[in-house]
């Protein structure tokens, strides 16, 4: 059955990520906020639609690989969004984060195929809650922008001069640790100096978790990735990974 709770929630988290990309590109703290409340909102039913189906025995095939579809859908399209509002987050953050996710997309629909899963690792839990965790404080940062927080101009001055987004928000973390006892210099500005490289780091830091737990999934499940591709019809094995 298609149509089943679980699966219900997870096209309506697909279908409402266009409404807080919306509200997110909006240079308002109202809209801002819509767009975080979207997000708690989608979160919220990322955990329930696995919950309800272990509680109503919804369990699918399709419910199994559309939830990691979902949440591969409203994570990349957020990214993207912040590579846009932000020049201090690069491309190839959001890049390596994609080819990650479509791997071991690709290998969940082959487990599926063999009627097995992937096994999971703390790992794989622990990127989950970084990138969660990365995307609400990168919002709140947006939003506190909104009100006029101006703080990309070193980002933009610095790629006028060919530097490269690390070299920048190294410099900026330099310059700030340099300012830390200066009494002459406000508090405010010590603040923006901090805040103005805090999205390349947070980035940085959920790409590489990212990458790392990809590479976990794929080293434990190296079994799904191996013939046979049609398992026989008179019954399927649970590969022990």
């Amino acid at each position: 059955m298609i149509f089943t709770i679980p699966n219900i929630l997870s096209f309506f988290r697909i279908l409402i990520i266009p409404l807080l990309i919306y509200f997110l590109i909006q240079d308002s703290p109202k809209m801002r906020l819509f767009a975080i409340v979207i997000f708690f909102l989608a979160s919220i039913t990322d955990f329930l639609d696995g919950y309800l189906a272990r509680k109503l025995n919804q369990d699918s095939k399709l419910g199994r690989f559309l939830d990691p579809i979902a949440d591969k859908f409203l994570v990349v399209t957020v990214l993207f969004a912040f590579y846009y509002l932000d020049k201090g987050i690069s491309l190839w953050m959001i890049l390596l984060i994609i080819i990650r996710d479509t791997v071991i997309t690709m290998m969940r629909f082959l487990a599926i195929r063999k009627g097995t899963e992937l096994k999971t690792s703390r790992m794989g839990k622990t990127k989950t809650a970084i990138q969660m965790t990365a995307i609400v404080t990168i919002l709140l940062i947006f939003f506190i922008r909104s009100y006029g927080f101006d703080i990309q101009q070193t980002f933009y001055l610095g790629h006028l001069q060919r530097k490269g987004n690390m070299e920048i928000a190294l410099g900026l973390i330099k310059k700030g640790v340099h300012l830390l006892p200066d009494k002459t210099i406000g508090k405010k500005e010590k603040r923006r100096i901090f805040a103005e490289s805090m999205p390349y780091f947070i980035m940085l830091l959920t790409t590489t978790v990212t990458v790392a737990s990809g590479l976990r999934y794929i080293y434990t499940n190296y079994a799904v990735l191996l013939p046979p591709y049609f398992p026989e019809k008179k019954g399927v094995k649970k590969h022990n990974v």
